[in-house]
């Protein structure tokens, strides 16, 4: 990363979003004003959108809010997905979610083409399968960062679509595969393994291609861009899974995961498996990282059932700020910035561990600001 002139102040934008998206967000803002303490200089923008904003106002987000994003420092997304009066999730008129413009959009125009996992299991988490809550993983087992290139693959916009006499016959939607678009997610995921202490089984430092190559031909191309980027990292052991077979080995042997690579769709379906092993959503942090901005976010949705009754777990949304702070301590060389996220992520884990900020979603019982007190108590010890 190219470190550039740190700022008087880092200009950091909000966007609540829908549902809980607010909740959580509201408690993340709370974790910015607290490290201001430590010498971490913020102006914090919060801007109003997605799907209840256009509701209201028939647009997404406020005019001049695109310009906004484009000219912080980072951005911080609650969630996207509002359902309306009818019961059903609001849409624009050209068919696609209120909100698409927060999350496919500035990841499309901002070119925010690594979509960053981490999935690290706290101690003591446990996770409800079937019901029950039971400790599966060990915590020592679970330790990986998964890379999910943003801006191609299946996901790309484009389609061919058939009609005749009113009615759709044929839908055709492409699966894109360029080799910028692996070449550089492939090398951020290199970068990482080199810096990182290698899986938890081994202690090798070794990076996974994770795809469906064996009958996807635009995959075939993602795995052979992976395979050359990673003869320049000769210290790195490279492997290879299809995703059916991964998702397998990610449950029974997570410990064998140091840094995972994949394309757009493979990586959406592992990222969500390796939520939950760490917990669940209300425990997955991420960030859209690009080469000039990025994007923070907790993994989970608006959770409309829940929204309003302070419920939601606030953990992955301090995370994710935890993520953006050391983003912002590396691309401005600002240690005090590193430090800070390192000491969210800490409260965190301390709070979670003890029981003072496990959410129902962890088997436990307390609310959204119970736990989010409970995370900035421990904060507050260590600033």
């Amino acid at each position: 990363m190219t470190q550039l002139p740190r700022p008087d102040r880092y200009q950091i934008v909000t966007l609540p979003g829908d549902g809980v998206g607010r909740e959580v967000t509201d408690q993340a803002e709370r974790v910015l004003e607290r490290v201001q303490r430590a010498g971490v200089r913020l102006e914090v923008e919060r801007i109003p959108c997605a799907g209840s904003y256009y509701v209201e106002h028939g647009k997404e987000w406020p005019d001049g809010s695109f310009e906004r994003c484009k000219g912080a420092d980072a951005i911080l997304l609650g969630a996207i997905g509002h359902v309306g009066a009818n019961g059903q999730p609001v849409r624009r008129a050209d068919g696609e979610l209120a909100g698409y413009e927060q999350v496919i959009g500035l990841r499309t125009k901002l070119d925010l083409y690594a979509n960053q996992r981490p999935v690290r299991l706290f101690a003591g988490i446990k996770h409800g399968i079937s019901g029950e809550f039971r400790e599966i993983w060990a915590p020592r087992n679970v330790d990986m960062v998964i890379f999910r290139e943003n801006t191609e693959g299946a996901y790309a916009p484009g389609e061919f679509r058939l009609e005749r006499g009113g009615a759709v016959e044929l839908v055709v939607s492409p699966t894109i595969c360029t080799f910028k678009g692996a070449e550089r997610i492939a090398r951020r995921a290199f970068e990482l393994a080199r810096r990182r202490h290698g899986a938890p089984s081994d202690g090798k430092r070794r990076v996974t291609c994770v795809d469906k190559s064996n009958v996807i031909r635009a995959h075939r191309l993602f795995r052979d861009v992976v395979r050359g980027v990673g003869a320049e990292y000769p210290e790195i052991e490279l492997d290879y899974a299809y995703v059916d077979a991964f998702t397998v080995a990610l449950v029974a042997r997570p410990e064998r995961c140091d840094v995972v690579v994949a394309p757009n769709l493979p990586g959406d379906i592992v990222t969500d498996l390796a939520a939950f092993i760490q917990g669940g959503m209300g425990m997955a942090a991420s960030g859209n990282i690009g080469d000039h901005h990025a994007m923070f976010e907790p993994i989970h949705g608006s959770a409309p059932d829940i929204a309003g009754k302070n419920l939601a777990n606030p953990s992955a949304s301090i995370l994710s700020t935890a993520m953006m702070l050391r983003w912002l301590g590396e691309r401005y060389a600002d240690d005090a910035a590193s430090r800070a996220g390192d000491l969210v992520e800490a409260a965190v884990e301390s709070a979670v561990v003890s029981g003072a900020a496990c959410t129902r979603d962890l088997g436990g019982s307390k609310t959204t600001t119970e736990a989010a007190d409970a995370i900035l108590a421990r904060l507050d010890a260590t600033l």
